[in-house]
């Protein structure tokens, strides 16, 4: 008998408790850098430099981070279902934890790309970039002698993974929403693709408001995964 198929779209809020800094919530990191200078096309080429150094702060800051229990206890749900994960963060503790199947939206964090050639992507620590994993300067450049930018989705650039999310979400035989806040697009629409009648969760601290068939479970992340987990296995 085959696993049911349960769909994971996590956000901000399940890697916060593991100490990655958001950035839209209080002290967040648009508090301290102009959105438009370190997240879009147009300040990449503007100031390169300033990107390398931002995302190496991230870089860094995810570097000394650890998958958390909710993180954790979707890799424990494999046992019983065949899980996916939609993940809108671009730090790699779903894969760290053991997730088997992640999904990307916003691009990884642990990556960089040719600017001449999309599709020539490299995971961070890379000998081939730098002795120490970091794109350190801007004059960093591939095997073909290309420059580098971080394997993210600027603000502005299309989504190359909505498609095969929005699939996931309607193939889904259970649907669950964890940490975020369902104003981000076109992340939020993927409940929308969910098919009619299949059970969907929602776990934020502070949720947004759904509809009333929607089970709200108000909790942190690390909470709300352990309540899922007991829902699911009754």
């Amino acid at each position: 008998m085959s696993k049911k198929k349960l769909v994971i779209s996590s956000g901000a809020g399940i890697s916060a408790e593991s100490g990655i800094k958001t950035f839209r919530d209080a002290d967040g990191l648009w508090e301290n850098y102009p959105v438009m200078e370190v997240a879009s096309h147009e300040g990449y080429l503007r100031n390169p430099a300033l990107i390398h150094k931002f995302y190496n702060e991230r870089r860094a800051q995810l570097i000394d981070a650890q998958p958390n229990a909710a993180h954790l206890g979707l890799v424990e749900l494999e046992k019983d279902f065949d899980v996916r994960v939609i993940t809108q963060n671009v730090d790699d503790l779903h894969e760290r934890a053991g997730s088997a199947n992640v999904l990307h939206l916003h691009g990884e964090l642990m990556k960089v790309r040719s600017v001449r050639h999309e599709k020539r992507v490299y995971t961070l620590p890379c000998d081939e970039l730098s002795d120490k994993g970091l794109v350190t300067s801007v004059d960093t450049v591939d095997p073909y002698g290309d420059h580098v930018r971080p394997h993210i989705v600027f603000f502005g650039e299309a989504v190359p993974n909505m498609d095969a999310a929005a699939q996931l979400a309607h193939d889904a035989d259970i649907f669950v929403v964890i940490g975020t806040s369902l104003v981000v697009y076109p992340a939020a629409a993927l409940i929308q693709y969910v098919k009619r009648g299949v059970p969907i969760y929602y776990i934020d601290p502070r949720p947004a408001s759904v509809p009333e068939w929607v089970h709200v479970i108000p909790k942190p992340a690390t909470q709300g995964v352990a309540e899922l987990i007991t829902l699911l296995r009754q």
